[in-house]
């Protein structure tokens, strides 16, 4: 037995694969192995030898099979490390040919005045975009005679057969938000409503879908000296100026009386603005004292609450502040055009650290 026990460890140390410690084991401990051959001796023996002889063969086969277990054990555990290092990929490598995504200049720019507006103590409100024939025409004082309520300007949405109630509109401009403000809120109230409007029109400054944003403060005692004291702040944060002119040219729209568009100084030099000097103006947002009759039907008493609203094009200042020439290209999904003036999603806007 010690000769067995010292042959069939050495093989079993010598071993390199499982196959050979699978033939090992058969030819050791196998029914017809040599051990077992030696189990059928005791047969033949005295009940004496026995005693002595089984419990040997039993630990030779155990210590047999332990070794045959840990040798495979070894060399699997051999077969793993060679496999990770023949396979070894280090997963802390940055990716490679997949560029980083950009914030679109609509969303980069909605943030920025939201941010000064903010600043200046306006919250933010939003509301539906298919819009009510009231809340987009009637509340806010715009006759059923209008041209912005012909079918050739506005999109109207389809009835069923029968229906005569007025037809749903996708809402042309953002200023239903501020109805459904003066409803829910009342006044004071002091709110800016940026989001999507429609129009049908399409050329290289007006697409059928574009973006608003409107202010609107109303109070007891507010004037047209408060509207530009906001303009002014407005325009210097979000053109990055410290001093700005504004021409305010008598205009009309019927939510606002009185109205008036407003202009900046500017000056164009190699086809860059300039905001703040030169002399030229240019055209920039709309704004007036709230109609009476706005107050009325967002249920406000004109008789003692006045305030101004304003409307801005989101997509035409970031033209105008990021020298984009086309506002068409805004929709076209164009990766070259997004990689170029996009913004990285860690240039967050905050008037402190500058927009």
């Amino acid at each position: 037995m010690q000769d067995l026990r010292e042959k069939y460890l050495g093989l079993i140390a010598e071993a390199s694969d499982e196959a050979s410690i699978e033939a090992l084991r058969v030819q050791a401990v196998g029914k017809k192995g040599e051990v077992a051959l030696q189990m059928r001796e005791l047969g033949k023996m005295t009940p004496e030898e026995r005693q002595i002889m089984g419990p040997k063969l039993n630990a030779l086969k155990d210590e047999i099979n332990s070794a045959l277990g840990a040798k495979k054990a070894a060399l699997a555990d051999a077969a793993l490390d060679e496999r990770l290092r023949s396979e070894w990929l280090d997963v802390t490598l940055p990716g490679r040919g997949r560029p980083a995504g950009t914030i679109h200049p609509i969303s980069q720019v909605t943030e920025e005045v939201t941010a000064i507006f903010a600043d200046l103590g306006f919250a933010v409100a939003e509301g539906p975009q298919i819009e009510t024939d009231w809340y987009n025409f009637d509340a806010l004082n715009i006759p059923g005679h209008h041209p912005a309520r012909a079918e050739m300007d506005t999109f109207y949405m389809a009835r069923a057969e029968g229906d005569d109630r007025p037809p749903h509109v996708l809402r042309t401009h953002t200023s239903p938000v501020q109805i459904r403000s003066m409803e829910k809120n009342g006044a004071p109230i002091r709110i800016v409503c940026p989001g999507r409007v429609y129009r049908a029109d399409y050329d290289q400054t007006h697409t059928p879908m574009f973006h608003q944003i409107e202010g609107l403060a109303i109070d007891t005692d507010i004037s047209m000296a408060n509207l530009k004291w906001v303009l002014e702040e407005f325009v210097k944060s979000f053109f990055g100026v410290d001093d700005v002119e504004l021409r305010f040219r008598a205009s009309h729209f019927p939510f606002t009386e009185p109205s008036a568009e407003v202009d900046i100084r500017c000056s164009w030099e190699g086809g860059v603005l300039k905001v703040g000097e030169g002399d030229d103006w240019l055209e920039i947002l709309g704004s007036g004292m709230v109609h009476p009759k706005v107050l009325q039907a967002g249920g406000i008493d004109p008789t003692t609450n006045q305030g101004f609203a304003f409307g801005m094009g989101i997509d035409r200042i970031a033209m105008l502040k990021y020298g984009i020439p086309d506002l068409r290209a805004f929709f076209d999904s164009d990766l070259r055009w997004l990689r170029h003036y996009g913004f990285s999603a860690l240039q967050q806007p905050n008037l402190h650290g500058g927009l």
